[in-house]
């Protein structure tokens, strides 16, 4: 039985966890499944914005731990690894949205936190609970650490505890914590804002936030500088100029149909 299921309607891709037997934890099905539906998800022309939610209490528990322990052992063989998962959403030219329908737990933060914009219910509770079962947040601090201050990190990772939807947003983990009830409104918002924007510039944005933290001031100014010629030379940019001076929408904007 499949344990995430996909649906796509109106440039949206909706990627759903639905493994709540074990609190959607990151088995070898799963991430496999995960990896094919990201897979689907870069190769459809239909698909301009992915969004990923859960069913169940929980978003995503981390590891699988019973399924961890017989792999140490041998008798479960390695598949698709998380940071393979977390790489192709990271550099995926589309933008991830996190719909976050439940708690978070250790590589279930590292997910929410590797999306490009994540929205939580406020009832929901995160943790760095590695360090008391014995291992340590390794994979997820890559994309963790960047949207953390460095205190923070410092006492989620050592303390192991529990801690609101709320402190997450203080934290840079996540965008916005909303009540369960207002969750869906605030991801049509954000889905709307990025079925109006260009495709490819989408692409160079999420770039330009994954790149430039790494690069020197003058390498990051050189490959701008060309980067933004390039872009404004572009058919895209005359039509989304045109269309700004003409006040009208661009040939790529996408109007809702949820009947708004």
């Amino acid at each position: 039985m499949s344990v995430v299921e996909t649906k796509t309607a109106d440039g949206v891709m909706t990627i759903t966890l639905d493994d709540q037997a074990t609190r959607n934890s990151l088995s070898v099905q799963l991430l496999a499944e995960f990896m094919t539906a990201i897979d689907e998800a870069e190769t459809s022309a239909n698909v301009r914005v992915v969004v990923l939610t859960n069913r169940g209490s929980t978003f995503c528990a981390g590891a699988n731990l019973a399924e961890r322990s017989r792999r140490a052992d041998g008798e479960v063989k390695d598949g698709v690894e998380m940071s393979e998962v977390f790489r192709r959403i990271r550099h995926s030219p589309k933008p991830f949205v996190g719909r976050l329908a439940g708690h978070c737990v250790a590589g279930g933060v590292g997910l929410a936190a590797v999306m490009d914009i994540s929205v939580a219910i406020d009832t929901a509770k995160f943790g760095f609970s590695e360090v008391r079962i014995g291992v340590a947040p390794a994979i997820i601090s890559v994309v963790c650490l960047p949207k953390m201050r460095l205190a923070d990190a410092q006492s989620a990772f050592l303390r192991g505890n529990r801690f609101s939807a709320n402190e997450a947003v203080r934290m840079g983990l996540i965008n916005a914590a909303v009540p369960p009830e207002a969750i869906d409104d605030e991801i049509n918002a954000i889905v709307d804002d990025l079925l109006a924007g260009e495709p490819h510039a989408l692409a160079v944005a999420k770039q330009l936030t994954n790149s430039l933290g790494s690069m020197t001031e003058e390498a990051a100014f050189a490959w701008t500088t060309q980067l933004s010629k390039e872009l404004f030379h572009s058919d895209e940019a005359r039509e989304g100029m045109n269309a700004y001076l003409e006040k009208r929408s661009a040939s790529w904007a996408k109007k809702p149909s949820r009947g708004e």
